[in-house]
């Protein structure tokens, strides 16, 4: 290679001087080859391709060299913290390995689309296989992790096919390591287990793309502490608690020393730093994630308990939980260790700003009485399973969409982690299994288990393996799903396509089109119930699938809705299902919707092409729709 650097005399490079009979590239020291092919704009191929050039740059380009580390954090950053800092590593080998790996994976998720597009929206057993694939690499889990977030944080308009179900997978592979850690979290000895670390194990599970870990929830934790202890020192600057490193364990074991921790620790949690109980939106999941908690100073009764508690404990104060009947407790005592009266204790109701209560007062709270069991100290498995019962009960209160069955789902799969034999619940996983048409093969394992738990199901049981065999002998001969053709006779009044970005005339929301249907083909009863006969057309006219902005999924009348004229993103969950880009005045189908209805593309591009690219206005009657009954149904006539 005699490429020249430098003229005779020249300083180059920084200013280092050349030698004025250095001619060549390969006459430079190593360091400073080292130096230039570590320059970011060079890529791993274009330092395959100098390593090609000769000997001497290919022993500089050696694989336990500085060049290829530097390839290899440059690609992956995040990975850096699973290698010692100098450690010595063939890091061309490591780079190979992880870019096959890279590449198997992609190929992996770029196949799901073409396996689930024509199924439900819940992709449990296509997941799982993927899943299985993925293990099969036997490659780091850390390795998949990573791949997955580089797809995800790739171009944000673009691959949106790719980055969905690249998102499905990463939540599916991390919940299974949350599950594998509950698991070994259970088997821990009762004393050993925190109430804290099993909350942020079920905020995991059910959060499992954010950043939430038992250290940033600790650290937030130890900062609420040390806020009390300045309090504390105010009001007592020789108490114990404040000599206490964190993480020590102790007792405060005088009641009078107790009481001033439960003072100041009201006054730093509820005055200073305004936490207070959810009462206006009592049933939003987000009240019983930990890191949800501490973010927006809000929860219900169990959630604040278990932060109250924790913080209390670091403080040398022992509260132990109460399993009250619609509202979880704290109960301190005022007797030496040991006593189970229950006139013994003051019960603290995190919920109500640490209020203090007497036994009878917490059945005013209720507005019934209660025998003397409910006032009885809980485990830590039983904390988790009324905060994870809470969650199933808010995911049974859905509006039957996507969101609330994740939420069941997932709630379901902690209860039943925690309580592998509860009988009620492992029949409602079933049916919801069964109603999502997921996992049919799953769904007969926990049918075969229930009946050896419990034979009186025998009925519910027979009619649910009976339907989800007729289900699996379904799916092995698949129907063609439908093809839409613009130019066919009996679709010849619609006027829209799929990837169009449209607005409702009447209620102003801005949606993506992803299908439609020359006529309403939803039941007379869901016709009567949305009023479609106030419609100008009525149900005989063009119906659409629209994805809305607020993430709903609805069904639009062809007169309701009009081109947008400043095209923008549509921030719903499951565009990337139907697109792969988003093009500033439209989005592209993926190939699974262009096969469906093979000539709106082109049809959404002369669309766009008149729309936003000519000067001329748009013609076109713009008579507003007559009203609907407008509701947050997830199919909705517009």
């Amino acid at each position: 290679m005699a490429t020249s650097v430098a003229g005779e005399g020249q300083p180059s490079l920084n200013g280092i001087i050349c030698d004025p009979q250095t001619k060549k590239l390969t006459d430079l020291p190593t360091e400073l080859l080292e130096h230039i092919l570590c320059f970011p704009v060079l890529k791993h191929v274009d330092i395959c391709n100098v390593s090609c050039c000769c000997k001497r740059l290919h022993d500089v380009c050696h694989g336990r060299g500085k060049v290829w580390g530097h390839q290899y954090k440059l690609r992956w950053p995040r990975l850096q913290r699973f290698y010692r800092q100098n450690e010595c590593c063939d890091w061309l080998r490591e780079y190979k390995t992880r870019h096959r790996v890279g590449i198997q994976i992609r190929r992996t998720v770029e196949s799901i689309s073409k396996r689930f597009f024509t199924e439900v929206p819940c992709v449990g057993q296509v997941l799982g296989d993927s899943f299985a694939e993925i293990e099969s690499l036997g490659m780091p889990e850390h390795f998949c992790e990573d791949e997955l977030l580089f797809i995800l944080n790739s171009d944000k308009r673009k691959s949106l096919t790719l980055k969905y179900y690249a998102k499905k997978i990463l939540y599916f592979l991390r919940q299974q390591n949350i599950l594998k850690s509950l698991k070994i979290f259970l088997e821990q000895p009762a004393a050993q287990q925190s109430s804290l670390e099993g909350a942020v194990l079920v905020d995991q599970y059910c959060n499992p793309l954010a950043d939430v870990t038992l250290n940033s929830i600790s650290a937030q934790l130890d900062e609420i502490t040390e806020k009390v202890k300045k309090m504390l020192r105010i009001k007592n600057p020789s108490h114990p608690s404040l000599r206490v490193a964190q993480g020590d364990c102790f007792v405060v074991e005088d009641f009078e020393l107790q009481r001033q921790v439960v003072c100041a620790l009201n006054s730093v949690l509820y005055e200073q730093l305004q936490y207070k109980g959810n009462e206006f939106d009592y049933y939003n999941p987000l009240n019983s994630y930990i890191h949800q908690v501490l973010l927006r100073h809000t929860g219900i009764p169990i959630s604040l308990s278990v932060l109250y508690m924790t913080l209390a404990r670091k403080l040398g104060v022992q509260l132990e939980p109460v399993n009250f009947p619609n509202h979880f407790l704290l109960r301190w005592c005022q007797k030496p260790r040991g006593s189970e009266d229950i006139y013994d204790f003051v019960y603290i109701d995190a919920f109500g700003k640490g209020k203090q209560l007497t036994a009878k007062e917490c059945e005013y709270l209720i507005g019934h009485q209660v025998t003397a069991d409910y006032y009885s100290a809980i485990s830590t498995t039983e904390v988790l399973l009324r905060m994870v019962g809470n969650l199933l009960n808010i995911g049974k209160r859905g509006e039957g969409n996507e969101k609330s069955y994740q939420l069941l789902r997932d709630s379901l799969d902690l209860y039943l982690t925690i309580n592998p034999d509860n009988v009620q619940y492992l029949l409602l996983q079933a049916r919801l299994y069964f109603h999502l048409g997921i996992w049919p093969e799953k769904v007969l394992d926990i049918l075969q288990h229930i009946q050896a738990l419990d034979p009186s199901q025998h009925g519910a049981v027979g009619y649910l393996v009976q339907h989800t065999l007729e289900h699996i002998q379904h799916k092995k001969h698949p129907a063609t799903p439908e093809v839409k053709k613009r130019s066919a006779p009996e679709h010849l009044e619609v006027q829209y396509s799929v990837g169009l970005i449209m607005k409702h005339k009447r209620s102003g929301y801005n949606c993506v089109i992803y299908g439609w249907d020359p006529k309403c083909t939803m039941s007379q009863e869901w016709i009567t119930t949305m009023r479609v006969h106030q419609l100008s057309n009525g149900a005989n006219q063009p119906f659409y699938n629209v994805l809305v902005q607020d993430g709903t999924c609805r069904y639009a009348a062809q007169e309701n809705l009009e081109p947008h004229s400043s095209p923008l993103e549509i921030g719903h969950p499951e565009v990337g299902r139907y697109f792969s880009e988003f093009a500033d005045t439209h989005y592209a189908a993926n190939e699974e919707l262009q096969t469906r209805y093979p000539e709106d593309m082109d049809e959404t591009l002369g669309t766009v092409q008149e729309l936003y690219h000519r000067l001329t206005p748009r013609s076109g009657n713009q008579d507003q729709a007559p009203a609907t009954d407008q509701n947050n149904h997830q199919a909705m006539s517009m």
